[in-house]
């Protein structure tokens, strides 16, 4: 109760202390809900202070007033609001009332983003979700892939998205495609001037340097079979789970009851699928009718529970479904301490988690692009952000953008 009261204490004190200001609106008046994300982003870069307003019209950015800050919401095309000091403190008021499920959470520094890719032509980066959306945002990152990874490159950032990988040294499953071929030629060769003999404990080795990275305070974001693969590495230190298309010799035949599920970040009790299936495990539940099924995001206490009430800001909580390789979670191997921010209320399936671990947090997110539409067999295409300015899928992953700047940490009940 005290820190409850403190945290009134420091919104009444901050609410008079404001001049002008702008409001940056996250409800149905902002005409770019994905370009309003990159503004909150430059102004943390140009070392100005952002406060995120939880559960305020959509969960709406405060910003201080600055003709250079009005113009640049101009340029990006973002909707605002100019508000003398009186209307910013009566909806700091607002946002501080005891009765209300809102609160204002301080955004100081811009983080270090790292995004895990090839840096090869024959893998293309533009159907990735997070670098779409960066690029569209505006928000600057690093590529960075094994080599960086294994040399200790990881302690130059705060935040690091990892997407279209297999952990487990399986190429991905997709070695009919000649595409796949020559990248598991790449993959070989990279192992072995890094000092490894096989792809699959190249992988391992960086899979165990990015949970190091999250334990010492980093923050993980994985999507699509990039979060499925990598508790399966992890869980598999040791053994050979692949087939011999993969690495060249058979598979310990006792993998399965070998996992060590305690090394894992969100799942536990999986079972491994053979080696011919598109599927790595039973931690992916399949595929949807992606037009017709729909995800749900729950309702969090912005007072109280603060770190979820982040990442769950949206003007929208009812989300078309999406597909990827790694579609949807099964719940029923979801570690009881992980917890569950969205769900299909219609099946088993769990498509976004968050967890904690040491001084870092994770948030798995399933599907490979929340605005994709199906490819019939062929190659996806990039999807345009100009069309879905509004994608409440795409802001999921904005909000875990801009989740390392909070300033704020999480109130225990």
């Amino acid at each position: 109760m005290r820190n409850y009261s403190l945290c009134l204490l420091f919104i009444f004190f901050h609410a008079f202390s404001w001049g002008n200001s702008i409001l940056i609106p996250m409800d149905e008046h902002q005409k770019n809900h994905l370009k309003a994300y990159g503004m909150a982003f430059d102004i943390l870069q140009k070392g100005g202070v952002v406060e995120w307003l939880l559960n305020y019209r959509g969960g709406s950015f405060l910003i201080s007033y600055t003709p250079q800050s009005q113009n640049e919401c101009v340029v990006r095309g973002v909707s605002f609001e100019v508000l003398p000091a009186s209307k910013t403190n009566v909806i700091l008021e607002e946002i501080s009332a005891a009765e209300v499920n809102m609160d204002l959470v301080r955004l100081e520094k811009a983080p270090r983003i790292a995004v895990y890719s090839p840096k090869n032509a024959l893998v293309s980066d533009d159907t990735d979700a997070v670098i779409l959306v960066l690029d569209y945002a505006e928000i600057p990152y690093t590529i960075i892939y094994d080599e960086e990874i294994i040399n200790d490159h990881l302690i130059k950032y705060d935040w690091l998205h990892l997407h279209h990988e297999d952990f487990t040294g399986q190429h991905g499953r997709f070695m009919r495609r000649e595409s796949a071929i020559l990248e598991s030629e790449i993959q070989e060769t990279t192992a072995r001037q890094l000092g490894f003999q096989k792809v699959s404990q190249m992988k391992l080795a960086v899979a165990k340097r990015i949970k190091a990275f999250c334990a010492g305070g980093g923050y993980l974001f994985a999507m699509c079979s990039g979060a499925e693969t990598f508790d399966i590495a992890l869980a598999a230190e040791g053994l050979d789970i692949n087939e011999s298309i993969y690495d060249g010799d058979d598979p310990d035949g006792d993998a399965q009851e070998k996992l060590d599920f305690t090394k894992t970040l969100a799942f536990e009790n999986f079972i491994l699928e053979p080696g011919n299936s598109r599927k790595f495990s039973d931690i992916n539940t399949g595929f949807f009718e992606s037009q017709k099924d729909f995800f749900q995001l729950f309702d969090f206490s912005a007072k109280w529970d603060i770190i979820p009430s982040m990442l769950t800001q949206n003007h929208e909580f009812v989300i078309r479904e999406f597909m990827g390789q790694t579609s949807s979670f099964n719940k029923f191997v979801v570690k009881p301490d992980v917890l569950v921010l969205g769900e299909n209320k219609r099946g088993n399936n769990v498509r976004y988690i968050y967890g904690e671990l040491g001084k870092g947090h994770w948030t798995y997110y399933s599907g490979h692009d929340p605005e994709g539409v199906q490819g019939g067999g062929r190659r996806r295409q990039p999807t345009d952000l100009n069309l879905h300015p509004h994608s409440p899928g795409y802001r999921l992953i904005l909000n875990n953008v801009l989740f390392p700047s909070a300033k704020k940490k999480k109130q225990k009940t």
